[in-house]
């Protein structure tokens, strides 16, 4: 509870992968390697935070809230601004926590893997918040079920557990809309696999990021 770089905002972490590094002698003892692995993660995290999220945060803020109107090349821009605020703020917070943690001899797990890059929205969600989705799988979609209980219902089942998801960020119609939408996308790239449809990498790439920036 007191230690310090692991909040409330991620990554989120299981009891069992967390309290038992604290009872190991060798956590209590300085370890070079992992001091200067932290060293090196910090930086980044505060870099990607600072110098990008930041900075970007100007221009989401000025189109969102201080232009009353917004042309088409605004919004886009807008919207885009805003896209890697956040992946870049959040991204860059998990950073700073991992390599706080690592200078104290505690592994955080990782929670970002270059979402963006994601070829599917399957793919984007394995890579995006990996801790919440672990959380949610283990928590909300398995004990519903999961897959296991026909096509039909494994579809519920994602859009249940996105629902929650969408509650989970902030009890709002915004979230809830939010998290339904990417349920929704889910089970849309199910039915897509699941008829044996295919598409180019780069082509899966744009599509889900487009997705992304616009819920």
């Amino acid at each position: 509870m007191t230690f310090f770089p692991q909040l409330v905002a991620g990554p989120i972490v299981h009891h069992g992968e967390m309290m038992p590094q604290f009872t190991h002698d060798e956590t209590l003892r300085p370890n070079a390697n992992n001091l200067a692995s932290g060293l090196y993660l910090f930086p980044i995290g505060l870099a990607k935070k600072v110098i990008i999220a930041d900075q970007v945060a100007v221009w989401a803020t000025r189109g969102f809230d201080q232009i009353p109107e917004l042309t088409f090349f605004q919004a886009w821009f807008t919207a885009l601004a805003y896209t890697f605020q956040i992946y870049f703020d959040f991204s860059g917070y998990c950073d700073m926590a991992m390599g706080l943690a690592k200078m104290f001899n505690i592994n955080l797990p990782v929670n970002f893997d270059s979402p963006y890059q994601a070829v599917n929205i399957r793919d984007f969600w394995h890579k995006w918040h990996m801790t919440l989705g672990r959380f949610l799988a283990h928590y909300v979609y398995f004990p519903l079920g999961g897959s296991k209980g026909g096509a039909l219902r494994t579809c519920l089942n994602l859009e249940v557990t996105f629902l929650i998801s969408g509650l989970w960020h902030g009890a709002g119609w915004t979230f809830i809309c939010w998290g339904g939408l990417h349920g929704i996308a889910l089970v849309t790239h199910r039915v897509w696999s699941a008829c044996g449809f295919r598409m180019s990498p780069m082509a899966g790439r744009l599509v889900t990021f487009l997705f992304v920036v616009v819920s």
